[in-house]
C-alpha cells in the first residue's frame, strides 16, 4: 500500500513540475521562447475520416530528374515570359535568376537595400535566412502577358514589378488599409491586369514560418492591387495562413491555399456569386502553390501530407502550446508536424475541384519538397524554397 502511495506521490511530484516547466518555460529553450506573445489557435479542420487519403503507389515523382543541383537555393516559384523563355525563378538571397537555355544569370532584385557583402550566394537555401529582411525573398512570380512585366510577391518588400529588361523592382504596395504587409506570399494577374495575391500573416514574418505555423493564427488576408489607380483593396480576411493564388481559366474566380486547414478556397470574380468566397477542394495535405494549367485544371504543391498527430493538435491549441513550451528543438517540432520527415507531394484538380491526379515521393529519396508546380509542354517543373534544384518530371 505504501508502495503504491509513493509511486503516486513521486508521479504527482514529476507531473506538477513539468505542468510548472511549460507553464513559466523558464530556460528559455523552447520553439517558441522568443515569442512573448505567441498564441495558438484552434484549426477547423474536418473530421480526420472525412479527409481524403490517396497515396501515389508508385512514388512516380521519383522518376523526377533534378536540374541545376546547387545553382539555385531555394527556388519557390517558377516562371516562363510570354515568349516561353526560362525558367526564371526567385533564390534565398533576394534575386530573381533567368535560365537563358546555356547558364543562369541575375535577371532582377527586390531590396532598395541591398548589400552584397550580406545577400551573397549561399551554400544552402537556409543559410541566408538571417538576412531577408535586408536582401528580400521573393516568393510568388507572374508575368503580364501583355505587357511582360515580371510581378513578384517579396516576403518582405511587398508587391513589386520589373519591367522585360530586368533590374531593380519598384514597389508598388507595402501596406493594405493601413496594415502593412507582413508576409507577401503569391499573386496571379487576370486580363485586365488586375493582380491578386496573398499576404500570409500581419504578425509573422517568413522568417518565423515555423512559429506562423504553429500559432495558426487568423490575420492572413487575401488582396487586390488595381495598376490602373493605384489602390490596393481587401478582398478576403481572418485567414490561417494564405499561400498560393490562382485564377481560374475563364476568369470567373481564383482559388487560394488555405493552408494551416488543408483546403483550397474559392474566390467568385463574375456571376451570381461575385464576392462571395467558398471551399473549392478538400486537400490530402497542407498546400504551397497553386498554378493553373492550359485545360484550366489546378495543380497544387502540397507542403506535407495529413497526419493524426498535426491533426489532433490543430484541434487542441493548448495541447499544442504545451508542447511548444517542452525544450525540444523547432526542427524536430516542425518534423513531428509533418509526419516525421520531408516528402514531396503534388495533387491536380478539374476546375470544378474534383481530385484528378496525385503525384509522389512519400520516401523523399528524389524529390524532397515541392513548393509550387508549373505545367509547361507536358513537363512539371517543380520549385521549393528548402531545395538547392528544380525537380522538372
Amino acid at each position: 500500500m505504501s508502495e503504491t502511495v509513493g509511486v503516486r506521490t513521486v508521479l504527482g511530484v514529476a507531473l506538477l513540475g513539468l505542468a510548472i516547466y511549460v507553464s513559466t518555460d523558464p530556460f528559455h529553450l523552447s520553439p517558441i521562447a522568443r515569442f512573448p506573445n505567441f498564441k495558438s489557435y484552434a484549426v477547423d479542420s474536418p473530421p480526420w475520416s472525412q479527409l481524403p487519403l490517396p497515396k501515389d503507389d508508385q512514388n512516380r515523382l521519383q522518376k523526377s530528374e533534378i536540374k541545376f543541383l546547387n545553382q539555385v537555393q531555394g527556388p519557390e516559384s517558377i516562371a516562363f515570359d510570354p515568349q516561353g523563355r526560362g525558367p526564371y525563378t526567385g533564390v534565398a538571397d533576394g534575386r530573381i535568376m533567368f535560365w537563358n537555355g546555356g547558364q543562369w544569370s541575375e535577371f532582377s532584385f527586390t531590396s532598395p537595400n541591398r548589400s552584397e557583402e550580406l545577400c551573397k550566394p549561399g551554400t544552402n537555401p537556409m543559410a541566408n535566412i538571417k538576412y531577408e529582411h535586408i536582401c528580400g525573398r521573393p516568393l510568388g512570380l507572374r508575368f503580364n502577358k501583355g505587357t511582360g512585366d515580371l510581378y513578384i510577391a517579396d516576403a518582405y518588400f511587398g508587391l513589386l514589378v520589373v519591367g522585360p529588361q530586368g533590374g531593380q523592382a519598384t514597389r508598388l504596395v507595402s501596406e493594405v488599409e493601413g496594415i502593412p504587409l507582413k508576409f507577401t506570399n503569391d499573386l496571379d494577374i487576370d486580363e485586365q491586369g488586375i493582380v491578386y495575391f496573398t499576404d500570409s500573416s500581419v504578425v509573422y514574418q517568413r522568417r518565423n514560418f515555423i512559429q506562423l505555423a504553429f500559432s495558426a493564427e487568423p490575420s492572413g488576408r487575401v488582396l487586390k492591387y488595381n495598376p490602373q489607380t493605384k489602390e490596393a483593396s481587401l478582398l478576403v480576411g481572418n485567414i490561417q495562413l494564405p499561400n498560393g493564388l490562382s485564377l481560374s481559366k475563364d476568369g470567373s474566380f481564383f482559388v487560394f491555399s488555405d493552408t494551416c486547414v488543408g483546403r483550397l478556397k474559392r474566390h467568385w470574380l463574375k456571376g451570381p456569386k461575385t464576392g462571395t468566397t467558398d471551399v473549392f477542394a478538400i486537400l490530402p495535405g497542407h498546400p504551397d502553390n497553386v498554378r493553373t494549367n492550359e485545360k484550366g485544371e489546378f495543380w497544387v504543391a502540397l507542403h506535407c501530407r495529413h497526419n493524426l498527430y498535426s491533426h489532433l493538435l490543430g484541434m487542441y491549441p493548448g495541447v499544442r502550446k504545451a508542447i511548444l513550451k517542452l525544450p525540444i528543438p523547432a526542427k524536430y517540432q516542425y518534423s513531428a508536424f509533418v509526419g516525421g520527415r520531408l516528402h514531396g507531394s503534388v495533387v491536380k484538380y478539374s476546375p470544378d475541384g474534383e481530385l484528378i491526379e496525385i503525384l509522389e515521393d512519400r520516401e523523399g529519396k528524389v524529390v524532397r519538397a515541392v513548393s509550387e508546380v508549373e505545367e509547361k509542354d507536358g513537363k512539371l517543373w517543380m520549385g521549393s524554397v528548402l531545395m538547392p534544384f528544380v525537380a522538372v518530371y
